[in-house]
């Protein structure tokens, strides 16, 4: 007799080339949802993506996201990432407005022009210990440097990022030198790696390195950090476009609430049946 096997539907989303397997936990249950993720986000033996997300059920939020990256590890923010699931509660919905919860908060997701989605990311955390850093330092200036880079800014826009900013974007091997800094020891919970290159005070260049995943074609959440550390450094203007190697994204850190807005597009690939 044969045996039934279970099965499992997902989608496969991506946001500026950032993608994600995405799968709806409200209705189902996933056991040992790191291993899982291990094997969904190998581009080899699985579907292959950046990021592995799970929607669950909450009392507080429209809905709560979950993301794993490919190594197993749980991430505690990912803005390309919410601005997709926000698409799909929205089509369910037939709503322009939802609330995702995640690790890092409640987060507010409206229906912009065309297939753009505004998402308030909240308010960035600058403090050392917030970050967070292993001894207290100069959120500005850190202390550390190498292979041509040196004095960045830490920023938490839900997880951890480090922004060097860069003279040529085009000189830096992100490959070479992010996993270094991705576990530098003032990171005690690793960090995302960003390399900047202002162009003008409303456009910057940014590559990612990004923790647990490695390079990435575009990371929303370091695309809010960049804004940040780039204003604090008085670089650009409080509203500016990130353009990164999938696409780019509108930041504007707001002086009236402090909050980090972020829009951008998301883009539907295919969907799949897991066995």
């Amino acid at each position: 007799m044969l045996k039934t096997m279970k099965t499992y539907d997902f989608i496969k989303m991506h946001g500026l080339g950032n993608d994600f397997v995405i799968l709806d936990a409200r209705a189902q249950v996933f056991e040992n949802k790191a291993e899982l993720s291990k094997k969904l986000g190998d581009r080899h033996f699985g579907v292959g993506c950046d990021q592995i997300i799970f929607i669950e059920p909450t009392d507080k939020a429209t809905a709560f996201m979950r993301i794993y990256n490919p190594d197993g590890s749980e991430s505690g923010a990912c803005g390309n990432a919410t601005r997709c699931v926000a698409d799909i509660l929205l089509k369910e919905s037939g709503k322009d407005d939802c609330v995702i919860e995640t690790k890092a908060g409640l987060l507010k997701c409206v229906r912009a022009n065309g297939d753009q989605i505004t998402v308030d990311m909240g308010e960035p955390k600058l403090d050392w210990a917030q970050i967070p850093l292993s001894s207290e330092c100069d959120t500005i200036n850190l202390p550390i440097g190498g292979g041509g880079v040196s004095s960045p800014v830490a920023v938490n826009m839900g997880n951890p990022h480090c922004v060097f900013f860069v003279d040529d974007l085009n000189m830096i091997d992100v490959s070479k030198i992010g996993v270094g800094f991705e576990y530098h020891a003032i990171f005690p919970e690793r960090s995302n790696i960003e390399f900047v290159e202002v162009v003008d005070r409303g456009h910057v260049r940014m590559r990612v390195w990004e923790r647990g995943a490695g390079i990435t074609l575009a990371c929303g959440s370091g695309a809010c950090a960049t804004a940040v550390a780039a204003i604090r450094r008085g670089l650009t203007a409080r509203k500016v476009t990130v353009e990164m190697d999938g696409g780019s994204l509108t930041l504007e850190w707001r002086e009236s609430d402090n909050h980090v807005y972020m829009t951008g597009p998301v883009a539907y690939v295919f969907k799949g049946n897991l066995l």
